[in-house]
């Protein structure tokens, strides 16, 4: 098996933002030759999949700027600073959805877009959920839709639900959900 590793020689920070920090790097290629690669630092981040007393999952409808659409998603949210993933997806889920799960179960790791950022997501299944209030933050608008597991993943297959983590995150549950 050949050795793929590229070995970074410099790095500089371009931009430092409240989220993420944007890099320019100069690395070795595994051919020795030289080439850049630009990549954003992230801190991490969590998501979750709610399953609800009925059954359903409760997915998320909210506005995202980047791609400015609305998106069918799972709840998530970053890591602060030093924060352990566990605490951040019981904060995160009551957040965004009103809820505190009495079992969390982690699921995977995943990595969302390894072409330019590091970001790292923990996945957690929450389940016993017990309604709260959300408290989202003051630039944070979502609506709850609960949803049944099979529309999820026909929505997913007919593309209607495009977000990796919450594609990923369907799956894992149709995985657990025929089993139980």
């Amino acid at each position: 098996m050949s050795d793929l590793k590229e070995t970074q020689i410099s790095s500089e920070k371009i931009f430092s933002g409240r989220l993420i920090n944007l890099y320019f790097d100069q690395v070795k290629l595994p051919n020795g030759e030289t080439s850049t690669r630009e990549w954003i630092d992230h801190p991490g981040a969590v998501c979750l999949i709610p399953i609800l007393a009925d059954g359903n999952l409760c997915l998320i409808r909210q506005f995202r700027y980047g791609p400015r659409e609305e998106f069918i998603e799972i709840p998530a949210g970053k890591l602060d600073n030093g924060e352990d993933p566990v605490d951040c997806a019981y904060r995160e889920l009551e957040e965004e959805t009103g809820f505190k799960a009495n079992k969390l179960t982690f699921l995977t790791n995943i990595h969302p877009a390894i072409g330019f950022c590091n970001e790292k997501m923990w996945m957690y299944l929450a389940e016993d959920l017990e309604k709260t209030e959300n408290r989202l933050d003051r630039d944070e608008f979502l609506e709850l839709l609960p949803t049944p597991l099979n529309t999820a993943l026909d929505w997913v297959l007919s593309g209607k639900i495009t977000d990796v983590k919450t594609v990923i995150g369907i799956l894992w549950a149709e995985r657990i959900l025929k089993r139980s």
